[in-house]
């Protein structure tokens, strides 16, 4: 394995840490003129409504409310994770526009989703924070104030982004307000889960706040033998030594024990018929005492505020990131038929991988007017290397017959297994941006510019030769937008986006080589409204995105592949408020293919939607009730069609002074469904079963 010098990368860190902290002196000295920046709330309470109609998108880099901005942006708040009883990230996702999530099924590994029809980064505190697969902890939704998903090609904001956007993860924050709550969680699976959320003020004067978010999870799934095990200790301190100084440190630390859950069944028994009909979803086609899927993460974060005056600011978020899986799988071989009776070979999968990511954001926002003109502006640099390497790797056919209807484990030899070192690789990139978003009466321009200049480094393996790849790559946005009076806002906007990536594909001789950059553009055309008493709020939007070289699962479970693809369609978000209802509800519709085959994109749904509607009762009590259609889906090729599925979800709850109580159920009717299949007669997944979820909340 590669031995890296970090030193240069953590002098760029300290660097920028430090052009914001010796800022302080100024603001002390210049502190009567300093007005105290407005801090934005961005967690809810029991009270809040579900449903926050007009507020600014952290994701956007700046304090414009998402009604009008110029593009597409969906905010989660916690306030709704909860009431919808989403149990990770995916789930929270279920029930926005232009967001297909789920769409590789029931899975420990991750959160699946795609974004308009393609793939999307994975960023937390407005920093990426998954590079590559498999190699990185679950992050649990516990530890969030809300989710936000950036819609389209981002790179004018973060360089490093899929074209199908960015979902960006908020996590909580210290207060200055007192409060905390204990939360007990049983559930289907045996699933058992406490946790533990507390903050407050630890002076008089609240100059050091203080947060701490603790979780413990021990739960089976619907597949045997697979756990889904979490640890999660998550302190943060804020120290505020002046009315314009805001310095936050957040650590945290997660530990996940779990299997793979999919077993990657045969299309023979689940989507096609067999002579001993379907198999059974809660298959497990490993060996129960040497499967494991076990990952761990360690972050420290640190987020800077310091008010330069009365319209300018300088935002610093900078991170290190440690993460590391051990993955030992043994699932159905993909491709051989099952005979009648059931019997198939197995694959033997295994490695080790880790991760080591430096990354920083350092931006001057400002806020002012230059004649007839507002403008919000933001000037950053940002820069990120991430390291990652693989070993202990194994992965080969054992032709034994495992038998999908009667399991038998321990049949199978797994000692003195012929493991390798896998090729290093890292990235190392660096960013400047300029965003401007101008206000000219009723018209909103916003343009963007960035320039990205990044390096990706493939450490090969005895005499292969390592391969250097230098990219670089200008990106640009542009949005026009009129405010009528009566609260329609029509717009149109053009970005595109640049993506380095991690990893590599054997050339024609072999070689490991790396992955080109993903590269793409969008145009977008939409209309948003909201009423003058902000309880009703509609947007719609159309959109056209065009992509090269990117990247796609090949061969189970490490391969991958770089394509081009074409997706256009629309998308519409409804929000409505009354007196005692809160109602939801999206629908998109699009075509998403290959552009050189013109074939359907591998399970993408062309077409979903979803409502959910709350009502509260005068007596504390209050039900929620959540339809979710899922258009068909297809594998490679466009075959073979997966069915539409219509599931349903509820909830009803329950408040008692300081008690909440709640029950909440997903896949109501238990639908046995397929969520995806790789190909015609190859491998496919079963989605989410019927679960019930029972909590108790505490506040105090």
């Amino acid at each position: 394995m590669k031995q890296t010098n970090y030193s240069p990368r953590l002098n760029l860190l300290a660097a920028a840490v430090a052009s914001v902290l010796s800022l302080n002196a100024l603001a002390q000295a210049t502190d009567n003129e300093i007005k105290t920046l407005k801090t934005v709330k961005v967690t809810a309470t029991a009270e809040d409504t579900l449903i926050n109609m007009d507020k600014p998108a952290a994701t956007a880099k700046t304090k414009v409310p998402v009604q009008e901005m110029p593009s597409s942006i969906a905010v989660i708040e916690e306030e709704f994770i909860r009431e919808t009883g989403a149990k990770n990230i995916q789930d929270a996702l279920l029930y926005s526009s232009g967001v297909y999530a789920g769409r590789y099924g029931f899975d420990t590994r991750g959160d699946w989703a795609s974004v308009r029809g393609l793939n999307v980064s994975a960023y937390q505190d407005g920093l990426r924070s998954i590079y590559g697969f498999y190699n990185s902890a679950r992050t649990e939704i516990y530890g969030l104030e809300r989710i936000e998903v950036l819609k389209g090609p981002s790179s004018v904001l973060y360089g490093q982004a899929e074209l199908g956007g960015i979902i960006n993860t908020l996590s909580k924050r210290p207060k200055a307000e007192q409060q905390g709550e204990v939360w007990a969680q049983l559930g289907s699976y045996d699933r058992a889960q406490l946790a533990g959320d507390i903050t407050g003020a630890i002076d008089s004067d609240s100059k050091w706040l203080y947060r701490l978010v603790a979780l413990q999870r021990n739960s089976d799934t619907q597949v045997d033998h697979v756990n889904d095990d979490a640890l999660v200790l998550a302190p943060s301190l804020t120290w505020r030594p002046t009315d314009g100084t805001d310095i936050t440190l957040l650590l945290n630390h997660q530990k996940n024990e779990s299997k793979v859950s999919s077993q990657f069944l045969p299309s023979k028994g689940t989507i096609n018929p067999a002579p001993l009909g379907q198999i059974d979803p809660s298959t497990f086609a490993g060996e129960p005492d040497w499967d494991r899927y076990d990952t761990e993460r360690d972050d420290i974060t640190l987020i800077v505020n310091q008010a330069l005056g009365e319209q300018w600011n300088l935002a610093l978020t900078a991170r290190q990131s440690d993460s590391a899986s051990e993955t030992r799988e043994i699932y159905t071989q993909v491709g051989p038929i099952p005979t009648d009776t059931g019997d198939m070979p197995r694959t033997i999968h295994m490695a080790d991988r880790a991760t080591d990511i430096t990354s920083f954001d350092l931006r001057l926002e400002g806020d002012m007017n230059l004649g007839i003109t507002r403008h919000r502006l933001a000037l950053g640099f940002d820069y990120q290397d991430a390291f990652w390497e693989e070993w202990n790797y194994y992965s080969a056919v054992n032709t034994t017959p495992f038998n999908v209807y009667q399991p038998v484990y321990g049949v199978i030899s797994l000692d003195n297994l012929a493991t390798i070192d896998r090729p290093d690789n890292t990235i190392e990139q660096t960013g400047f941006y300029l965003i401007d978003h101008i206000e000219i009466g009723k018209v909103v321009l916003s343009a963007a510019l960035r320039r990205d200049d990044s390096e990706s480094t493939v450490w090969n393996l005895g005499t292969n030769p390592d391969y250097v790849r230098k990219d670089e790559e200008t990106t640009k946005h542009i949005g026009l937008m009129y405010k009528f009076d009566n609260g329609i806002s029509p717009y149109v906007s053009y970005s595109d986006a640049f993506a380095p990536n991690l990893g590599t594909n054997n050339n024609a001789q072999g070689i490991p080589l790396g992955l080109a950059p993903t590269t793409g553009e969008q145009t977008e055309a939409g209309v948003k409204y909201l009423s003058p008493q902000q309880d009703l709020s509609i947007a719609f939007a159309w959109f056209d995105i065009e992509q090269e070289r990117r990247i796609v699962q090949g061969a189970t479970p490490e391969g991958v592949r770089q394509v081009g693809a074409v997706t256009d369609g629309w998308e519409i978000e409804i929000k409505k408020k009354w007196s005692q209802f809160e109602l939801l509800a999206n629908y998109t519709d699009m075509s998403a293919v290959e552009d050189s085959t013109n074939k359907r994109l591998s399970s993408i749904a062309e077409e979903f939607g979803s409502v959910w509607g709350r009502y509260d009762l005068n007596n504390n009590l209050h039900f929620g009730l959540g339809v979710r259609y899922t258009g068909t889906v297809t594998g490679a090729n466009g075959t073979p069609e997966i069915n539409a599925v219509t599931l349903y979800d509820a909830r009803i709850g329950y408040t008692l002074g300081k008690w909440d109580f709640s029950l909440n159920g997903k896949n109501l009717a238990d639908k046995t469904y397929i969520s995806w299949c790789r190909g015609l007669d190859r491998d496919c997944g079963y989605g989410e079963q019927r679960s019930l979820v029972g909590d108790v909340r505490y506040h105090f």
